[in-house]
């Protein structure tokens, strides 16, 4: 049996590449361990069990890292390049892609320039109307290409409840220190849920909600040549399932967070030109709430870990999203005014 911990020694040493790399810096999330070295990305999904995902076994592993590479092929094609073997020989030792028994299985990405992700630029204020319309162009014409589901449209419904109720159960802990701020947000949000229930019924009835990215993010999003998107959310399809307005509106809410308001107007009108059945502002302010409330949620998620790195950072940080799903209701998006290039940089 190969640990974890022989795995990511393993890893983490340039020699263990089968192409040339002369350094590697190996990163953690809660899911995964990320080898990074020049031109390269290995990603190893961590032997784990949450309630929202199994990658306890290393056939479910393998399962994720197929599932991984085919979703991201639909918006980085160039990025995504296969799925490779961790084996280990009979004398023990590991390598990857060669002979012995598979012990792992990883995802293997070309590494794109940090620089020109999305979240970088507009911290460093270099970020056009243009750049921001062909992120929409990309976005809409994906959403256009996909099926609309409605048989398994529910799924948008039902994970809206769940994770809705599960952000109530976790921001409302006093001893994580938001719900004096959260509840009365979270009391608005379910309030107009349940009176907006009938309208997303509608929409899902209407064709209106397909498989998209599932976790569309700031620095998910690639605006070098060729844009991509990647990262999609591999390890749950029903949080796949969703309005296109809803996560477009969420990628906008969340430059908005960076300080760059004016991204999600633009976003937004572009979907409209080529979806049209824009949803109405209760219905884009609840969708806007409810991603803002289950950010703060999992900036939360941090402080349950066995070890807190950062503390005060994520309390703050999830009081500014409380911030924001509070504004929305107050703020709702509005019809589009057309940007110019000298606004783009601010």
């Amino acid at each position: 049996m190969i640990d974890l911990a022989t795995k990511v020694r393993f890893l983490s040493d340039a020699r263990s590449y089968p192409h040339a790399a002369s350094f590697v810096v190996a990163r953690q999330t809660h899911m995964s361990w990320v080898f990074l070295t020049e031109d390269r990305v290995y990603k190893l999904k961590k032997p784990v069990r949450y309630p929202f995902l199994d990658f306890s076994t290393l056939d479910r592993r393998r399962f994720f890292c197929e599932e991984e590479l085919r979703l991201n092929k639909r918006l980085a094609t160039n990025t995504y390049c296969s799925v490779v073997p961790l084996r280990c020989t009979h004398d023990g030792r590991l390598n990857l892609g060669g002979q012995g028994r598979t012990v792992d299985w990883l995802v293997e990405m070309k590494r794109l320039p940090r620089a020109d992700l999305l979240d970088i630029r507009l911290r460093e204020g270099v970020v056009t109307e243009a750049d921001i319309r062909k992120v929409g162009e990309l976005m809409a014409e994906f959403y256009s290409a996909a099926p609309p589901e409605i048989e398994d449209g529910n799924l948008y419904l039902e994970s809206l409840i769940r994770e809705q109720t599960v952000t109530r159960a976790i921001l409302g802990q006093p001893r994580l220190g938001v719900s004096e701020a959260a509840l009365p947000v979270l009391d608005v949000a379910d309030e107009r849920f349940t009176q907006l229930i009938p309208r997303i019924q509608a929409r899902i009835e209407e064709g209106r909600i397909v498989e998209g990215h599932g976790d569309l993010r700031p620095e998910h999003v690639y605006i070098g040549t060729p844009m991509q998107v990647i990262d999609c959310l591999e390890f749950d399809r029903s949080l796949r399932i969703i309005d296109p307005y809803d996560e477009v509106n969420y990628l906008g809410l969340e430059c908005a967070m960076l300080g760059a308001g004016w991204v999600r107007p633009v976003l937004l009108d572009l979907l409209e030109a080529h979806l049209g059945g824009r949803p109405d502002d209760e219905v884009l302010a609840f969708y806007g709430s409810f991603r803002m409330l289950l950010r703060a949620r999992l900036c939360l998620a941090h402080l349950l870990d066995r070890v807190v790195r950062e503390p005060s950072r994520w309390s703050r940080l999830a009081l500014s999203y409380i911030g924001a799903a509070k504004e929305e209701f107050s703020f709702p998006s509005r019809p589009v005014r057309k940007l110019n290039h000298s606004h783009a940089g601010a």
